[in-house]
């Protein structure tokens, strides 16, 4: 991980804290030097083994406090939250908190008075009796704030709290981006050579047209009747993914009832525009968006079962060899609703299935807050765990997919999401990215952390935005594309991001008759002008070590 400069505006291990509650009671310890953990991504900060613990909390409210300096947090900067956080228990207590994945502790940042100030969410980890949690948390001030402090909370009444360097960090984009653009030129570029014998001198010019990382958009059967949705996503998107037509509650809302001709509408339009697209989703996994005749049911677990089967048939049936990515069981580390009423084996089987019908499909697993860090239900850990569970169960998982619906996005939590998600040896999507943020300003800023970080890992292989284009996004203050079509400051900062991943070549061929340039992954076409004529050639930039050498005579 690089290191860069960033500006530490809070920093405190085992002193300067106050307890929170009129029982709380604050000690300080410091661990063996054999517990602690690792030092934190990207914060080049070794645990002291100093901690405060709060013991005797009475409310989940209860906890420690301590103030920021008057005039250090400042407006529209990116803070990022880090340190480190355990919790105690009674012994019986803690075998049981083990079993239940431990309890959720949270850092808020208490802006103003107590009347009338605001608490900003600073971050949450899942803290487990006897371990340490990296907390990864990021917030931003509207404005400068008249007091601030930090506030540790969250577990049941009865757990105590444990804190370590906790540490406010002001993010200097620059310098990550400065670290992420060499880092872009190793994973996505690659050393050509074209070679064309007799022909020193020989004018070339060499055209990217098109990338081996795609870009794409979720769409509906509005949008698409928009002149102006459709001019931007044709000139600069490679992707589509369906926003809710191919969702089982729009295919099949009341029993028996089926409706694809909407899909079938957009899956027109896509092969009309050239372009792939995802199956978003054949299970949705959370109860809030299961359909109410699949509710009615679910007692029942022979026709729950037998449902589940036919909507894997009668999807997959009749789309095999459609969709080259499907999400299979949507949101599975927030949702339980499938595995709840026939057992976690379920899940393997929507897989096993999935695969046999459309065995060319890639399967993906698809949730969110994986990559923001302060999730304490949807940790890179925990994805990894069910992503091994389904394999052990003969799922043929095929990618991992990460939502991307962020606020404040830090560089370095996104990229260690993605270095821990990357020992699975899966290919790794951002399948539905938005970022919200009034000002458009800070919202193309926001947009380029998550752009620059998804590019330079080699993990992952493209990004799908759910969305673009004001009054027609899920989420409000994410449009890159405004309601009259002109393109606004982030979609400004997209189609520039683009344009730099794109190579574009020229020059002549050397004495040995030799043009050499190093290009992005994607397909290419070579002109090469000479006394007697002009000769094409187009090629392909793969992933690899060696220079592409490539001979213009064949």
């Amino acid at each position: 991980m690089a290191s860069t400069h960033q500006d530490v505006v809070f920093e405190v291990n085992a002193v300067g804290w106050a307890p929170c509650g009129a029982r709380t009671a604050l000690s300080q310890h410091h661990d063996d030097p054999a517990r602690l953990p690792t030092a934190a991504v990207g914060h080049g900060h070794k645990p002291s083994g100093r901690y405060v613990l709060a013991a005797a909390r009475a409310d989940e409210e209860d906890g420690l406090r301590q103030a920021i300096t008057l005039g250090a947090l400042r407006p529209r900067v990116t803070y990022r939250v880090a340190g480190w956080i355990s919790v105690a228990c009674e012994a019986a207590e803690e075998e049981d908190g083990n079993q239940q994945g431990g309890h959720p502790v949270r850092v808020s940042i208490r802006v103003g008075d107590d009347d009338g100030g605001c608490v900003i969410d600073g971050g949450a980890v899942c803290a487990e009796p006897g371990r340490w949690a990296e907390i990864k948390g990021a917030f931003r001030l509207r404005e400068s704030p008249r007091s601030a402090a930090v506030h540790v909370h969250g577990p049941p009444a009865g757990v105590d709290v444990k804190v370590m360097d906790l540490r406010i960090i002001a993010i200097d984009r620059k310098a990550r981006f400065s670290y992420l653009k060499d880092k872009t030129d190793k994973v996505r570029k690659r050393d050509v050579v074209l070679k064309l014998g007799g022909a020193a001198g020989a004018s070339v010019r060499v055209v990217q047209l098109d990338s081996g990382f795609p870009l794409g958009s979720c769409i509906n059967g509005e949008v698409i009747q928009n002149p102006a949705f459709v001019d931007f996503f044709t000139n600069h998107l490679d992707w589509a993914v369906f926003e809710n037509e191919l969702k089982w509650y729009w295919t099949e809302a009341h029993r028996g009832q089926l409706n694809y001709g909407d899909a079938d509408r957009l899956l027109d339009f896509c092969d009309r525009a050239g372009k792939p697209a995802r199956g978003h989703c054949i299970f949705w996994a959370v109860d809030g968006d299961v359909q109410q005749w699949i509710k009615d049911i679910g007692g029942d677990r022979d026709q729950l079962m037998a449902v589940v089967q036919e909507r894997i048939r009668g999807l997959l049936g009749r789309y095999a060899g459609r969709f080259p990515h499907y999400d299979v069981n949507n949101e599975m580390l927030h949702g339980r609703f499938f595995r709840d009423r026939l057992g976690d084996d379920v899940a393997a089987l929507m897989f096993r299935e999935a695969a046999r019908l459309d065995p060319g499909a890639a399967l993906f697993v698809n949730d969110y807050n994986v990559e923001c860090g302060n999730d304490p239900n949807a940790t890179p850990d925990k994805y990894i765990g069910l992503i091994r569970d389904l394999q052990r169960g003969g799922a043929q998982v095929g990618g991992i997919g990460l939502q991307g619906h962020v606020s404040n996005p830090v560089g370095e939590v996104i990229c260690d999401a993605l270095d821990k998600l990357s020992a699975t040896d899966l290919p790794v999507w951002i399948t539905e990215l938005d970022v919200g943020e009034p000002d458009e300003a800070l919202r193309a800023d926001d947009l380029e952390v998550v752009l620059r970080e998804a590019y330079a890992h080699p993990s992952v292989q493209g990004v799908v935005l759910w969305g673009f284009m004001q009054g027609h996004m899920w989420r409000q203050d994410a449009a890159l594309v405004n309601a009259d079509g002109t393109v606004n400051d982030a979609g400004q900062r997209f189609i520039e991001l683009r344009r730099e991943w794109t190579s574009d070549a020229r020059g002549r061929l050397d004495g040995d008759g030799q043009f050499k340039f190093r290009g992005f992954h994607g397909s290419y076409v070579a002109q090469v002008t000479t006394a007697t004529g002009k000769m094409l050639k187009a090629f392909t930039v793969d992933k690899g070590d060696a220079a592409l050498v490539l001979d213009m005579d064949i």
